[in-house]
């Protein structure tokens, strides 16, 4: 019988929890925290975490900070700007992250019915609200299903392509290596939109993502393997990477 994954006892999604932040990531949220009650208050409604900090598992010196901030309105350019410049400042003054990354949404955005499986899920089961209040609260615990899936990585094709692109053209050895790591992670998680339909089980961590498809699709052990390896240590010739992703997204494609 095969092993249920990633649910709880009545079979919904686990969410992600409130273990106890780790020590070494208090005062980037911290900071984090003050820049949404101070400089871009007007703006912002809520803001949580997600990744690796939010399940408290991260590790200094590789793990990025990712946030979703929601917005009360529709961002100007100018509201951008300044969100863009609160994040260069937290991400120029904490090394203990390697890259900060904020996901914006507005409430009309999050409120919509046609959005709930995707702003609701992600909220509800991968987030954890550090200020304002818990938008996820608005919404139902969800179980695993393919539409979930698709939309949290339908946007696979259009996603990886771009990250393809960049890595063809010449970059900073550093650059391309985040690139690389970014995009294998990308790659990998997608997969999840050609998982059986009848599967009761959600993949949480990377291996599940890999288990998952490579037991599906044998045939894609070895891309799988690759992109496994580059997310972990990227040291792919950059412009062979780039071909090794379009050619795996057209494979996806050819599935999906």
């Amino acid at each position: 019988m095969t092993e249920t994954k990633g649910v709880d006892a009545l079979g919904y999604i686990r969410t992600v929890g409130h273990a106890p932040l780790q020590p070494a990531f208090q005062s980037v949220v911290d900071a984090l925290c003050a820049a949404v009650h101070g400089p871009l208050a007007d703006l912002i409604d809520s803001a949580y975490l997600y990744g690796s900090v939010a399940r408290a598992d991260a590790v200094p010196g590789r793990s990025d900070l990712d946030a979703v901030l929601l917005l009360v309105r529709t961002p100007s350019t100018q509201d951008l700007e300044r969100i863009e410049a609160a994040r260069q400042a937290l991400e120029q003054s904490h090394a203990e992250v390697t890259k900060v990354d904020f996901d914006l949404g507005s409430l009309a955005e999050i409120q919509a019915p046609e959005n709930f499986a995707r702003w609701g899920f992600w909220l509800k089961h991968h987030c954890r609200c550090i200020a304002g209040p818990d938008r996820a609260q608005a919404f139902a615990l969800f179980r695993p299903s393919r539409a979930i899936a698709l939309a949290v990585n339908g946007d696979f094709s259009s996603v990886l392509t771009a990250y393809a692109q960049r890595l063809a053209m010449p970059l900073p050895p550093e650059q391309a290596a985040q690139l690389m790591r970014q995009a294998s992670k990308k790659a990998i998680r997608a997969t999840n939109v050609l998982r059986p339909l009848d599967s009761t089980s959600w993949p949480e961590s990377i291996d599940d993502h890999l288990q998952q498809c490579a037991a599906a699709f044998p045939e894609a052990v070895e891309a799988l393997g690759f992109f496994a390896a580059q997310q972990r240590q990227p040291q792919a010739d950059a412009q062979d990477f780039s071909r090794r992703l379009l050619h795996f997204v057209a494979w996806m494609q050819e599935r999906y």
